[in-house]
């Protein structure tokens, strides 16, 4: 479901229910209140949420960062919730994964688990940290995604990441998922 989509819902739904989900990521403003409820979401409202990164990079901003300028940043902004080295707290586990995905007690991290590099920074751009999303600067959002592929032995410490490299770059899981609607035009509609 597209930004334009989910705004369209939480209209519906009402100021309150909006207002409660939006408020953390910065959006409070761009909720109707008292007689604009039921108002379409402003063009520029729709454009601030519609930024999403495809798998093949479509989409990734200007910017960079290494693994070393995304350590202080991952102490500062979410070790709080995924813990030393990425191995887990009150937030999930993103690296360290000593079980596979087919064991008994499988671990999910981004290293055995993510399909796209992309994807994660696009998911971090949009929903971390989770007590501020979007407050990270696309800068910031590169130098997290490093760290954590280089907690994840996927990436340097010091190898760049922007949007030319991050494209690039391969994870290890990248053909463990199945496109159930490969090859069926009709079956997403």
């Amino acid at each position: 479901m597209n930004r334009k989509a989910i705004t369209s819902i939480l209209i519906l739904a009402g100021t309150s229910v909006a207002g409660l989900i939006l408020a953390g990521a910065g959006f409070a403003a761009d909720v109707p209140q008292g007689p604009d409820l039921g108002r379409p979401a402003s063009p520029a409202a729709v454009a601030r949420w519609d930024r999403e990164v495809a798998p093949d990079g479509t989409g990734l901003p200007p910017g960079r960062g290494t693994a070393r300028q995304g350590e202080k940043i991952y102490a500062a902004q979410c070790l709080s919730c995924h813990g030393k080295y990425g191995l887990g707290d009150s937030g999930d586990q993103l690296a360290g994964a000593q079980m596979g995905l087919t064991s008994d007690y499988p671990e999910k991290t981004i290293g055995n688990y993510w399909p796209y590099a992309t994807t994660l920074f696009d998911f971090i751009r949009r929903s971390m940290p989770m007590t501020a999303p979007e407050s990270l600067s696309d800068d910031q959002v590169y130098a997290v995604t490093a760290y954590l592929l280089y907690l994840n032995n996927i990436v340097g410490e010091d190898a760049e990441l922007n949007a030319k490299t991050l494209a690039r770059i391969k994870m290890p899981n990248r053909n463990g998922f199945i496109n159930a609607y490969a090859g069926d035009k009709d079956a997403a509609h």
